[in-house]
């Protein structure tokens, strides 16, 4: 009987153990709830995007003054009235924007007690950018604030801050994106004189549903600004996140000691700045069963030497840990024991060069870029060290754009998979990854002169940085016919120890001393140039200008 109790008693304790274990599996398959500012301010109706919704291109579009007195008159709930609106008086512009629109401005004409006075000239400039300063003047009047009684214009950002409103106070290029973070942070604030919230006001006048407004009580993740960082992620309190280069090759890469230096982060149900996605945000259960959050596959963690909100004392240690930025950047870095550091695109992949790529020129086109595709990110804050700078574009033959590093193209290996792969490096001896400490140029001779390819125009001069130098058809009869404001728009190129690449004859280079005495590089007795409206590596956008202007082909130039 006594062993029969034992038994019993300790098949009880084990069905705890496995409740317990069942109920800790249960809270722990939860599903993921990430919202980014720009799904709640979808899903409230302040942002209503164009054509294909809220999407990434209309996100980064700068904000119009149409769309910020739109903006307005939704969050006193007079949009409906305004788009009703049936009087014949408007601003000078008003035929600029569609029928729509046209009644909003008749109706902010005529309505000048809601601040749309206009521009001056009875103009609105209604497609016009707009600030984050005018921005948030906006939102001041919409809590019932006024200019010039409650606030000047010039201290906008000053008793914003004191009502609450301080997120965008540091954007420089005010986008759609923008007036998600501002208009939901808005929601929370008190109207002038009251308790009662933006947000609830706009319920009780039955514009938002009270329902849609919960997710605003979600912890929220938020974005913090530093004149050496930029942008970095925080969490809910303002203490910052980072990533470990490590952790691409193996994201148990931290144990032991170094997760007592850097404590994993983990959360559930939480909101995430505009410039983030919300799909970006994974969990990972590690090795040791806990739970993990992760940002575009990298784990994120603190840094125990951060003591207050806005520390970040782990940026950059050991050049393996840095803060987190808005798609990471643009670029990041990984680690492997065999290669160092190296450069990854956002998501951990792998970034190789072309050991046979010459400054400013990609050779590597058709079936070889099915298996290198090229890389390209928009725009590149990369991590601490790494100098962005040393980040540029190349124009490509077909109008597509690529990134390079230090001017050499970046590609992807079609036969990396995912996060860590390095399987392209050394392949043919002539495939690397970038060690950004380490890479100075290819191993190809870049000289002054040498050859670009283009699928529309074939074979053509580029300088040693991959520009494009032009003929003029005119210098046929006169090679000084380029004078005056022509050379403001084709500058000459010239130089003196001019050297050229292998596929070209140095004989067929000369020099011209022009009347006014300065020196030009010619090719088979044509005279060399630039055009002021090429900007990147690949432009070729003086070809045929006047149809006087040409790309010189070796191939196809004959001698002057």
């Amino acid at each position: 009987m006594g062993n029969f109790k034992k038994v019993f008693v300790s098949s009880l304790v084990l069905l705890g153990l496995m409740a317990g274990v069942t109920a800790l599996s249960a809270a722990a398959a939860e599903p993921l709830k990430v919202k980014s500012e720009t799904d709640i301010a979808g899903d409230l109706g302040i942002l209503q995007g164009e054509g294909s919704g809220l999407t990434a291109e209309y996100l980064n579009k700068p904000t119009t003054r149409l769309q910020a007195a739109v903006m307005s008159l939704r969050l006193k709930g007079l949009e409906a009235e305004a788009l009703a609106f049936t009087g014949t008086t408007s601003f000078k512009d008003a035929s600029s924007v569609s029928k729509e629109n046209q009644a909003i401005l008749g109706y902010l004409k005529a309505n000048p007690s809601l601040g749309w006075q206009g521009t001056g000239d009875d103009k609105f400039e209604p497609l016009s950018g707009i600030t984050a300063q005018q921005y948030y003047k906006v939102l001041l009047e919409s809590l019932g604030y006024m200019q010039g009684t409650d606030f000047e214009y010039a201290n906008v950002f000053t008793f914003a801050a004191k009502n609450g409103l301080s997120k965008i106070a540091n954007v420089k290029q005010f986008k759609n994106l923008h007036i998600a973070t501002a208009t939901i942070e808005a929601l929370k604030v008190p109207i002038k004189g009251t308790a009662k919230t933006l947000g609830a006001d706009l319920t009780d006048k039955g514009k938002i549903s009270a329902t849609k407004l919960d997710v605003l009580k979600n912890e929220e993740l938020s974005l913090k600004q530093s004149d050496t960082l930029g942008s970095y992620l925080t969490d809910s309190k303002g203490m910052t996140l980072y990533y470990f280069t490590k952790d691409a090759a193996d994201v148990n890469s931290c144990v032991g000691q170094c997760l007592a230096n850097w404590p994993i982060f983990n959360s559930n149900n939480f909101t995430v700045p505009a410039e983030f996605s919300a799909a970006d945000f994974k969990v990972f259960v590690r090795a040791d069963g806990k739970e993990q959050l992760t940002y575009k596959g990298w784990p994120l963690y603190y840094f125990v030497k951060d003591q207050k909100a806005g520390d970040t004392t782990g940026d950059n240690v050991g050049k393996v840990w840095f803060v987190i930025k808005p798609s990471n950047g643009g670029v990041a870095l990984g680690t492997k024991a065999d290669l160092g550091n190296y450069l990854t695109d956002a998501n951990g992949m792998a970034l190789y060069y072309y050991d046979k790529d010459t400054k400013g020129v990609s050779n590597c086109s058709g079936k070889c870029l099915e298996k290198w595709p090229l890389f390209y990110a928009p725009n590149i804050a990369p991590p601490t060290g790494v100098n962005s700078a040393d980040f540029g574009t190349l124009i490509r033959a077909d109008g597509k754009m690529q990134t390079t590093y230090k001017g050499f193209p970046l590609y992807y290996w079609v036969d990396d998979k995912k996060m860590g792969d390095t399987l392209g490096q050394d392949v043919g001896k002539v495939w690397y990854v970038i060690d950004p400490a380490k890479f100075s140029g290819t191993k190809a001779t870049n000289t002054s002169v040498k050859t670009s390819k283009s699928d529309a125009l074939g074979t053509y001069l580029v300088d040693a940085n991959g520009m494009a130098l032009y003929l003029f058809t005119k210098d046929k009869a006169d090679p000084n016919s380029c004078v005056g404001q022509c050379l403001v728009n084709w500058p000459i190129f010239y130089d003196a120890n001019l050297t050229v690449s292998a596929d070209l004859t140095a004989s067929d280079f000369g020099t011209l001393t022009r009347n006014d005495g300065t020196k030009q590089s010619t090719y088979k007795g044509w005279p060399l140039y630039y055009w002021i409206k090429d900007h990147n590596p690949g432009d070729t956008t003086g070809q045929n200008v006047g149809k006087v202007w040409f790309v010189l082909d070796p191939a196809q130039t004959t001698a002057r």
